[in-house]
């Protein structure tokens, strides 16, 4: 089996858009979405569209992405 090759997405909320930002370095990929969802999915493919030409050593079935998200904490409604 594969060693896993982790590539981490750092993602914030654009409270102004109603998206999430995210980009990894890494790959290199930069998406927004309006669910963390949605961003997993556009980063996703962008991760293995640029692979070959980033990480030509690195085989697809071995990415992995995890995504670390930043959003401003609401109070809760009364």
């Amino acid at each position: 089996m594969t060693r896993p090759v982790i590539f981490t997405i750092s993602a914030t909320w654009d409270d102004e858009a109603s998206v999430w930002s995210g980009h990894c370095d890494d790959i290199p990929a930069a998406a927004d979405a309006p669910t963390l969802d949605e961003l997993l999915e556009r980063m996703s493919a962008m991760a293995l569209d640029l692979l070959p030409d980033n990480h030509p050593d690195v085989d697809p079935a071995s990415v992995f992405l995890q995504i670390t998200a930043l959003r401003e904490a609401e109070p809760a409604a009364a």
